[in-house]
C-alpha cells in the first residue's frame, strides 16, 4: 500500500508498506544481484552502516545458480541472505534479452540458452512468477520484453501487445500462488513494466492499458540502455500523467545522482542501479563535491577522507591515500570500502531528497545538485 505524503510540483514524498516494513519514499534499491552486492557487501552492512531500505535480486541468475528451488528450500531469500526488509526481484526480463545466448521469442514465453553453462531454459510469465514465488521476495516484477532503444514502431507496437497479454497471465498466476498453503510470502505484490521504446502515443497507450489492472505498482522499463538523457527525461513527462496516484512508480535501472534528483522531480518513487557499485569497483567515487577518481596520483599522499561531508564509516575511518594504495596494490579491502562509501552516498542523498520534500525546498535543493553531483573533481 503506497501513502503519498506530501507533494512539490510532481515530486512525491511518501510512505509504501510492505509485509516486510516500510520503505520511505523516494527510496534507491541496492542491487544484489546474486543475492549479494559485489565488493563484499554483506545485509549486515546494508542494514546497520548503509542506511539500505530495500536489496534488489535477480530472478534469472537466482533460478541459474543455486536454483529458485534451493532457495525455497531454505526458508526463501530473506532467510537465505540473513536481509528482514523489503526486497524486490526483477522477472529476469532483462538478462533472458542481454545475456542469454540464441533466444527465440514466442507467444507462450522465451526459450534461450543459459549464459553460465549453455543449458536450454524456458522462462515465461507463468514460469517467472514461480520463481520469484520460490524466491519469495516483498515485490515480483512481470515478466516482459525489454525493446531495444530504437526499435521499429511496428515491432514495438505488437512487442507491448504481447507484453500486455503476459502481465494479465503474470496477474492471474501469482494471485494463484499466492493462495498455495506451500507459499512462503502469501502477500508478495506484483508490478507492471511500461515499454514502449521512445514512441511517446505507445508508452501512454500502453501506460493507460496496465494501470487498468491495478497493480500494487508501476515501472517504467526500456530506458538507461543508450539513449540520450534528455530522451528519457522525455519520456518520464509523457507517462507520468497517466500512471495511478495512489501506487508507487519505479524507474529501473537509473541512475547518476543527477538522473535521481531528475527523476523525483519528474514523479519518480523507487530507483535502482549497479552504477554506485561498479563504479566504486573501478576507483570511481561519489562525493557532495562531485565524482573522484581515487587512483589519480594527486591522491597518494593525501590524509583527508574520500568527501569531507560524508560521514561513512569509511570516510570516519581512511584516508585518500590509503584508499588509493589499496586500489593500486588490488587488495579486496580497497573495492569493499568504495562500495559501502558509494551505497552510503546513494542512501544518504535519498534521505536529503526525503528531507527537502519534508522542507518544502526541493526545487531549491535539485538546482543547486544536479549540476554539483554531475562533475569530475
Amino acid at each position: 500500500m503506497y501513502k503519498l505524503v506530501k507533494k512539490e510540483g510532481l515530486a512525491r514524498r511518501g510512505l509504501f508498506e510492505t509485509v516486510h516494513g516500510t520503505v520511505q519514499t523516494p527510496a534507491f534499491m541496492n542491487v544484489g544481484t546474486s543475492a549479494a552486492i559485489k565488493g563484499g557487501i554483506s545485509s549486515f552492512d546494508l542494514k546497520n552502516e548503509l542506511k539500505c531500505q530495500v536489496e534488489l535480486c535477480n530472478t534469472y541468475h537466482l533460478h541459474v545458480r543455486p536454483g529458485d528451488k534451493v532457495i525455497k528450500t531454505m526458508g526463501g531469500l530473506h532467510q537465505f541472505m540473513g536481509w528482514d526488509r523489503p526486497i524486490l526481484t526483477d522477472s529476469g526480463g532483462f538478462q533472458v534479452f542481454s545475456l542469454a545466448k540464441l533466444r527465440k521469442i514466442k507467444e507462450e514465453g522465451v526459450y534461450f540458452q543459459s549464459h553460465v553453462d549453455g543449458k536450454r531454459i524456458f522462462m515465461g510469465p507463468e514460469e517467472s512468477m514461480q520463481i520469484q514465488s520460490n524466491l519469495a521476495s516483498t515485490i515480483a516484477m512481470a515478466f516482459d520484453e525489454c525493446i531495444e532503444n530504437p526499435a521499429p514502431r511496428d515491432y514495438t507496437q505488437r512487442s507491448i501487445e504481447r507484453t500486455i497479454r503476459w502481465l494479465v497471465r503474470c496477474k492471474a498466476e501469482m494471485d494463484r500462488l499466492n493462495q498455495l498453503p506451500d507459499t512462503i510470502n502469501q502477500h508478495q505484490m506484483l508490478f507492471g513494466i511500461n515499454q514502449g521504446s521512445t514512441y511517446d502515443d505507445l508508452r501512454i497507450e500502453h501506460m493507460k492499458e496496465i494501470a487498468k489492472l491495478n497493480l500494487d505498482g508501476y515501472a517504467i522499463g526500456g530506458l538507461a540502455v543508450g539513449e540520450p538523457t534528455e530522451e528519457m527525461y522525455h519520456i518520464l513527462d509523457v507517462v507520468e500523467p497517466y500512471m495511478p496516484v495512489d501506487k508507487p512508480r519505479y524507474l529501473m535501472g537509473v541512475g547518476t545522482p543527477a538522473n535521481i534528483i531528475e527523476g523525483v522531480y519528474r514523479g519518480v518513487d523507487l530507483f535502482d542501479c549497479v552504477m554506485p557499485s561498479r563504479n566504486a569497483r573501478h576507483g570511481h567515487l561519489f562525493t557532495w563535491s562531485g565524482i573522484r577518481n581515487i587512483a589519480n596520483a594527486k591522491y597518494e599522499t593525501d590524509p583527508n577522507p574520500i568527501d569531507e561531508l560524508c560521514d561513512c564509516p569509511v570516510c570516519r575511518n581512511h584516508t585518500r591515500a590509503y584508499l588509493r594504495h589499496l586500489f593500486k596494490s588490488n587488495e579486496m579491502l580497497g573495492m569493499r570500502l568504495a562500495v559501502m562509501h558509494n551505497l552510503y552516498f546513494y542512501n544518504t542523498l535519498m534521505e536529503r531528497i526525503r528531507q527537502a520534500l519534508d522542507e518544502g525546498n526541493f526545487t531549491a535543493f535539485r538546482e543547486r545538485y544536479v549540476p554539483l553531483l554531475s562533475q569530475r573533481i
